[in-house]
């Protein structure tokens, strides 16, 4: 991040026009993008409702113990034998007093709720992730854009050189030609480039509601990240703070309380309380069929279920074992993938790194040789049998300074693409875009 903010001040000049173009516009910083893209996100907004469905669910597997109250009425009118019970109000409640499988649905709806607030601290990330890389690839876009422009200028003083050497007959059409084909290919990279930093609004603009042309990034919000070499603890710690690795484990652990509360409603007694009170109606012909009828009538109790065989109730104690089974399985796979990524995002940072320097080293390589160029075209070469240094070296030497930065830019981006990635596998990155916002 140090090497883009370097490039970033050498290509200060250049944005500052750019943004000259545009000033309606302002610039937004990465803390406030990833902000809005949390706010705005939908599947953040799936995941904060599935955790309140398991708040709802937790609450519903407690409240069972509590007594509900139903009030009602059935009048009306009977002839004959009164089959039913017309009440003018009739008053009932009815509560769970033990049952052996309630305790276990209970640990499952809080092991629920668990995995719920873990997977949304998971989609959590993952939009940070996407919302980073988005940013940082597009603050990288403009950055490149900046030295195409650079670029295209030195190409076509190259063609004109070319194009007067031609005519003197110094160089062949042949050359014309060569400096076209640079030119030309700098619009053709510069198509590319005004593509992907439309997509990259576009995205932007999907993630946080904001409008596309509003996206103006700024490098210098773009905090440092870790180094991660020589850490042979990524794997260890994306094990222990991996929100979706714990989020797969406690559905696993939900899964099996339910298997265990599921298989407990065989051969196990439930007691439950009941009460009830009707005021029947006068004027139904209950006292010509009841010895002693009266209107007020009132019961309590507690009802005993205990169940000899019931092969619903077995069959759905097998179906939970086998989805218990699937979410521990479910569960190790999401371990092993994210240790797998871990791994090879590790050992291919090391690679890119070294990538990096060679950028870093033939970009430094290509500025000292147009520095040489150009104090050679000023004060000459030194040497009496040395050919003179034309002003076509000079913008060769530039075109490859451009080419080099823009090579050196590109490997920046991928080294930071792997450090996101490892922070959003170890369930920091969270953390790293708070800091941008400090």
């Amino acid at each position: 991040m140090q090497l883009l903010k370097r490039i970033y001040h050498l290509s200060g000049v250049m944005i500052t026009a750019a943004l000259a173009t545009s000033a309606a516009a302002a610039q937004i910083s990465l803390g406030s993008s990833v902000n809005l893209a949390l706010q705005n996100s939908p599947q953040v907004k799936i995941a904060t409702a599935e955790v309140q469905k398991a708040i709802a669910g937790l609450a519903e597997a407690r409240d069972v113990y509590y007594p509900n109250f139903l009030l009602g009425s059935s009048v009306g009118y009977t002839y004959g034998f009164p089959v039913g019970q017309p009440s003018v109000v009739n008053v009932s409640s009815q509560a769970l007093v033990y049952s052996f499988s309630q305790g276990d649905y209970i640990r499952a709806s809080r092991a629920a709720l668990k995995s719920a607030q873990l997977n949304l601290k998971d989609n959590r990330a993952q939009v940070t992730l996407d919302c980073a890389l988005a940013y940082i690839q597009l603050a990288t876009d403009v950055l490149e854009l900046a030295e195409l422009d650079r670029e295209k200028n030195d190409a076509q003083r190259l063609v004109s050189i070319e194009r007067d050497r031609s005519q003197a007959g110094v160089d062949s059409r042949m050359d014309e030609t060569k400096a076209e084909i640079t030119s030309t290919q700098v619009d053709i990279n510069r198509f590319h480039l005004e593509d992907d930093a439309a997509d990259q609004r576009r995205k932007l603009a999907h993630l946080t509601g904001l409008p596309p042309a509003s996206f103006i990034p700024d490098a210098k919000s773009i905090p440092s990240l870790p180094d991660f070499t020589g850490d042979d603890t990524l794997v260890d710690q994306a094990i222990a703070s991996n929100a979706g690795i714990q989020s797969a484990y406690a559905n696993a652990k939900s899964k099996m309380a339910l298997y265990s509360g599921d298989e407990k409603q065989n051969y196990r007694p439930q007691f439950e309380f009941g009460l009830q009170y009707g005021r029947y109606a006068e004027f139904n012909n209950y006292n010509e069929y009841y010895l002693r009828f009266q209107h007020n009538n009132f019961d309590v109790g507690v009802e005993i279920t205990f169940p000899i065989f019931d092969a619903g109730r077995r069959a759905k104690a097998r179906e939970s074992a086998a989805d218990a089974a699937r979410a521990n399985a479910e569960a190790d796979q999401a371990k092993n993938q994210t240790t797998e990524q871990v791994e090879t995002l590790r050992q291919s940072l090391k690679e890119l790194r070294a990538q990096q320097r060679i950028m870093q080293l033939q970009s430094q390589l290509a500025e000292e040789q147009l520095e040489t160029v150009e104090a050679e075209i000023q004060s000459g070469t030194g040497s009496p049998n040395a050919a003179p240094v034309t002003p076509k070296e000079m913008q060769l030497a530039s075109i490859e300074l451009e080419q080099r930065r823009t090579d050196l830019l590109n490997a920046n981006l991928s080294v930071v693409r792997a450090q996101l990635s490892l922070l959003r596998s170890i369930g920091e990155i969270e953390d790293w875009a708070n800091s941008a916002t400090k």
